[in-house]
């Protein structure tokens, strides 16, 4: 069961909340003091729903500034984000969405895609009334925006791809296997994880979560490669991985490289540089990485364009 629990928090499950409730039992040595209560998400300014070619969204909008599109991993939703929320609508315009079958978002009947959902998340966004927007997504919700990305470049500023491949053969060989083992009969034995719990708070159709375990099984063992749509990422494009991530490195600097980066040094002048960046964060993985300080200000320091350069003959 370990190995299984591990394959369902491919899209990251909510160790958000985690941070509150331990997943098991086993009490704390009495010596040890309590963790601190994760930071509450800040109020949204606007919530609620709106139908994208079928299926019917949440979202929420918090903070002001340029708008950012952010999009949660598989098994997770907008909560998932609450420990970062605060620094990451400080300054911007956070419209978040809980993606088809998550969160307060309904599964519903049609087709589980990225395709799909990356389209969605145009036709929100219009609805919404915003034309242009930078975009963070993580794992699943990284996938769903190379889609939107590929399919929008145009409405795109920049864009953040998180623990999130262009193939499925970027994945370790044992984690294919174990995403074999994602169905619906895992559902009995999850009902004391933050996952399960998290769902059951919030879901319209609390249900459906074995639905939505079928889907996501049946989602992660189908072969892709979208290789051939790297090159139509024409905006300014980070990638970040952790250091202990479930893709192999090599994957990793390979979609680095088709993006034009990691080809030749930078040059003196930076001048070899691309606009595109790969950060790799050290002592991080897929399942904690979007709870990471770091991946804020690494995020937000790409986006605002605050890259510092250093000049070496400075003070000479």
């Amino acid at each position: 069961m370990p190995k299984l629990l591990q394959s369902l928090l491919i899209g990251a499950a909510l160790t958000t909340l985690a941070v509150a409730a331990p997943m098991t039992s086993q009490a704390a040595p009495a010596a040890k003091p309590a963790a601190a209560a994760p930071t509450p998400l800040p109020k949204p300014t606007r919530s609620g729903h709106v139908e994208a070619n079928g299926v019917t969204y949440y979202y929420e909008v918090r903070g002001s500034g340029p708008p950012l599109l952010l999009l949660h991993g598989g098994l997770g939703s907008i909560d998932m984000f609450a420990p970062v929320m605060p620094q990451l609508a400080a300054k911007h315009t956070i419209i978040a969405i809980d993606l088809q079958g998550h969160g307060r978002t309904v599964l519903g009947d049609r087709p589980f895609t990225l395709e799909g959902q990356g389209a969605d998340m145009a036709t929100i966004l219009t609805k919404l009334g915003y034309d242009k927007v930078d975009v963070v997504g993580y794992s699943l919700g990284g996938g769903v925006a190379f889609q939107f990305a590929v399919q929008n470049p145009a409405r795109v500023n920049k864009l953040v791809l998180v623990s999130a491949g262009y193939a499925r053969d970027g994945f370790y060989a044992d984690m294919l296997g174990q995403q074999a083992q994602v169905n619906g009969q895992a559902a009995a034995f999850m009902k004391d994880t933050p996952m399960y719990q998290s769902y059951m708070a919030v879901a319209p159709r609390p249900q459906d979560f074995p639905k939505l375990l079928d889907t996501l099984g049946a989602y992660m063992q189908k072969p892709y490669d979208y290789a051939s749509d790297v090159p139509k990422l024409t905006m300014p494009t980070l990638l970040v991985f952790g250091d202990s991530d479930m893709y192999r490195p090599e994957h990793e600097v390979k979609f680095f490289q088709m993006l034009g980066g990691g080809l030749k040094d930078g040059g003196w002048q930076r001048e070899n540089m691309t606009r595109n960046r790969l950060a790799i964060l050290p002592g991080r993985t897929h399942y904690d990485i979007f709870l990471s300080p770091e991946l804020v200000s690494t995020a937000l320091t790409f986006v605002e364009g605050r890259e510092h350069v250093a000049d070496w003959q400075a003070g000479k």
